[in-house]
């Protein structure tokens, strides 16, 4: 751990040197690119300085217990830096592991209602809103790519991306099947129903990332329906465009011009293309994919939220909280703090 530890702290300070010189600060892109490997070594590295500081301490009390006068605070003393100690070493073993290259990356998510009809669809534009609300308490940015909406409320499908920081760190946990029991409001006999929605929750592709080849698209602009602006219904703004080798289909009506919803349609087919990529590597390992709490299964019952009880339920990790009203307004802090927690505790024990 030390080694590593000091490993670290040679490129941490290797970087606030190169960072320092004028040939750098005036390469924006160098400069960017620097910062933000030093900003991913800055938790080890002050947890480091802590720890050095910490045993410097501990020395000195452990020398101070041969003066028959201050013996006795010594001991104290010895005592209450062995126990902070002890405490940093388990902080600092969450902090070397391993992390996902994917953490600081924007997420473009996919909520679909599933079983349930009408229920399922007013059940996804639920998600959206939970979602919508987290971000905006994050701080996050929210931007709807594609949506089509439903007679009765809710979308059988939206499409959106959340821009912020570490955004799929949080995020990565929600792909999979939403649950919701209650009351339908097309329900006349007061019967509780069981619905779902799915989510998927995609790292933001970059160009550098996947290769698109121009040859390999079929693109097509057509009229827009539904909100946008006064132009929606005039314009030929629409874009569909077809990725002929996997038969992906990605479209984007939102912006007011072709030149946008082109951009976004790329955007989305970049990150779709990217996750396919993930999928498929994860599962040359096996069971890893399986095991992972962060990267469920479209097929995967993950929560359930049960109105009646006012519960939520995280069947991945058996977490429970009688706070739904709370949860459906943004609250999603406690959840997914849980889920951290656990899939860094799996990794601790090798998992």
């Amino acid at each position: 751990m030390k080694e590593r530890l000091q490993v670290i702290e040679e490129r941490y300070n290797e970087l606030t040197l190169e960072l320092s010189k004028p040939e750098v600060l005036s390469d924006i892109k160098k400069t960017t690119e620097l910062s933000k490997e030093q900003a991913s070594l800055k938790e080890a590295y002050e947890a480091y300085q802590t720890y050095k500081l910490l045993n410097s301490d501990l020395k000195d009390a452990e020398e101070l217990v041969k003066d028959s006068e201050l013996s006795e605070f010594a001991k104290e003393e010895i005592q209450r830096l062995k126990g902070e100690i002890d405490d940093l070493e388990k902080k600092i073993e969450v902090i070397l592991l391993p992390k996902d290259p994917n953490d600081d990356k924007n997420v473009i998510v996919e909520i679909r209602g599933a079983a349930g009809g009408d229920e399922a669809n007013i059940f996804a534009g639920d998600l959206y809103r939970m979602y919508s609300k987290y971000a905006e308490k994050e701080g996050w940015k929210l931007e709807v790519l594609s949506e089509e909406h439903s007679d009765a409320g809710g979308f059988p499908l939206i499409e959106f991306m959340v821009k912020g920081t570490g955004v799929y760190s949080k995020l990565k946990y929600e792909s999979g099947a939403h649950r919701v029991q209650r009351v339908p409001v097309t329900e006349t006999q007061g019967r509780v129903h069981t619905s779902t929605a799915t989510v998927v929750v995609m790292p933001e592709a970059e160009e550098v990332d996947v290769e698109i080849k121009q040859s390999d698209l079929r693109i097509d602009v057509y009229r827009s329906t539904g909100a946008g602006g006064q132009c929606v219904n005039t314009t030929d703004s629409a874009v569909r465009i077809t990725h002929i080798p996997t038969g992906l289909v990605v479209t984007c009506q939102n912006e007011r011009s072709q030149i946008q919803n082109k951009e976004k349609c790329m955007q989305m087919l970049r990150t779709r293309l990217y996750e396919e990529e993930l999928r498929k590597k994860e599962e040359e390992f096996g069971n890893e994919r399986r095991s992972k709490i962060g990267t469920g299964d479209r097929s995967e019952k993950i929560r359930t939220y049960n109105y009646p009880q006012n519960r939520v339920t995280d069947h991945r990790i058996g977490f429970t909280t009688k706070n739904l009203d709370r949860v459906m307004e943004g609250n999603l802090e406690e959840i997914i703090n849980a889920l951290i927690t656990e899939d860094q505790n799996r990794k601790l024990r090798g998992e």
